[in-house]
């Protein structure tokens, strides 16, 4: 099992920024892969931004040269760091982690609002 909690979400102008943390605990030796999705309301979950096994990043299309997503192993965390959001970043954000079992844990997620 594995244990996720989001931090850092809220209500931000168009053009701002914000930094989204997920802390990890539990079997992290067992952690394959970690990302973000989001879900905005009446939209599918997608894919923002994460590291695959290999430790390679990748982004979704739309948040490409705006979001970058980090990582401190010794926290055991993972970070987006949003720039210049826009108001169609708005949703929910989860963290993901998917391990080398197969295992998918997600954490319960943090609202992003962009709006003036």
């Amino acid at each position: 099992q594995v244990q996720l909690v989001e931090s850092g979400g809220g209500l931000v102008q168009p053009g701002g920024s914000l930094r989204l943390s997920c802390a990890a605990s539990g079997s992290i030796f067992s952690i394959n892969a970690m990302g973000w999705y989001r879900q905005a309301p009446g939209e599918q979950r997608e894919l923002v931004a994460a590291f695959t096994s290999g430790s390679s990043t990748i982004y979704a299309d739309s948040v490409k040269g705006r979001f970058t997503i980090s990582r401190d192993n010794a926290k055991n965390t993972v970070f987006l760091q949003m720039n210049n959001l826009k108001p169609e970043d708005t949703a929910v954000y989860y963290c993901n982690t998917v391990t080398r079992y197969g295992s998918s844990f997600w954490g319960q997620g943090t609202q992003v609002t962009v709006s003036s």
